[in-house]
């Protein structure tokens, strides 16, 4: 699972591209406008683990509050701009870290070569943003209405070319859509004509326990072919989940370690404990430390055994009983009320 070469590009002190390691991306769901309640959700954002967070200026106070918002955070501050060219300048002026723009809907020639001429001032990239919402009446037109690949890289091409036409080159790319199919053949054919980073996702994934799918299945397939700089997994509910499980992506893959990895066998009928319960405990009061550990839980004597033996920590339940591992060897015998505070204990001394 190689990663395609792409252009190095810095976002604020974090680089992507030249096989630099994959960043993760969220977005504000607050007002931004709102400083205290933008600030308070990027700190979140932060403690998760978020590396840059996007947020959208729609208006004139949500323009003005940018420069605030960028003295109180501490990861790298993407604008999501549209229409207005004059929000994106003054975002550039304010301090922000990346400008997310379709050139093609900001204007005239003038207004996008101001907006360039800003983020060439402040050493800012730009992100082309298209997907399927905002594909041009032609192209739409072109396709029979229908959303494909071809049409999402063509606009792509199209909005690129025009910040090539202005010697502008620090571009990022995206090219999201709802289908995963339709994503997957995307990416996959505008990374044979680009060496720019992709920043990549499923739009509109949806409420989690529908979207954290969507997105595992979109991005992971892309990941597996080594397509994607950036990642953000759009989902209708609290961005911190979406920080969750796109580092839960990365892990699953092994593109990189960190934190708490918990797997639990599946249990079937020789289960005579509550696995379920056990592994959920686990997870929710490990989920802080940031230490990369694979910890086990198993429900029986007839995988168990080797499968907790294979982590850095493990469990093997028994009936009342459960067997601690720590890298193969057994340490402790405990029993079932004692099960997971010793777990605890064993992830503590790591």
């Amino acid at each position: 699972m190689l990663p395609r070469k792409t252009k190095k590009i810095a976002i604020g002190k974090v680089v992507i591209g030249d096989k630099n390691p994959i960043a993760v991306q969220s977005m504000t769901k607050t007002k931004t406008s709102d400083v205290a309640a933008t600030v308070r959700q990027i700190h979140a954002l932060e403690q998760a683990g978020c590396q840059i967070v996007r947020c959208a200026v729609p208006d004139q106070a949500s323009a003005d509050a940018l420069r605030e918002i960028k003295k109180q955070i501490h990861i790298p501050l993407v604008a999501d701009i549209h229409f207005n060219h004059k929000f994106a300048i003054q975002a550039a002026e304010s301090g922000v870290d990346k400008l997310r723009i379709n050139p093609g809907n900001i204007g005239d020639k003038n207004k996008i070569k101001a907006v360039v001429d800003a983020a060439q001032a402040h050493k800012i990239p730009i992100r082309v943003g298209v997907n399927s919402g905002s594909l041009e009446k032609e192209i739409k037109a072109k396709y029979k209405g229908h959303i494909t690949a071809q049409g999402l890289v063509e606009s792509a091409l199209k909005n690129i070319k025009i910040l090539e036409d202005l010697k502008f080159k620090d571009i990022v790319i995206s090219i999201k859509a709802t289908s995963v199919p339709v994503t997957i053949a995307a990416y996959k054919l505008l990374s044979k004509k680009v060496k720019y980073p992709l920043h990549i996702g499923i739009t509109e994934a949806g409420i989690p326990e529908v979207g954290i799918i969507r997105s595992s299945v979109g991005i992971g397939a892309l990941l597996a072919e080594g397509i994607g700089d950036t990642l953000r997994v759009s989902l209708t509910g609290d961005p911190v989940e979406e920080v969750r499980v796109a580092y839960e992506i990365l892990k699953s893959l092994e593109l990189i370690e960190a934190g708490i990895t918990v797997i639990s066998c599946p249990t079937c009928g020789r289960v005579e404990v509550d696995v379920a319960k056990i592994a959920r405990q686990i997870y929710e009061k490990t989920r802080h430390i940031t230490k990369p550990l694979k910890v086990a839980i198993m429900g029986c004597e007839v995988n168990g055994p080797g499968e907790a033996a294979d982590a850095d920590i493990g469990l093997a339940c028994g009936k009342g009983v459960g067997l601690i591992f720590r890298n193969g060897q057994v340490v402790r015998k405990v029993p079932e009320r004692e099960m997971v505070q010793a777990v605890l204990e064993e992830i503590e001394r790591s």
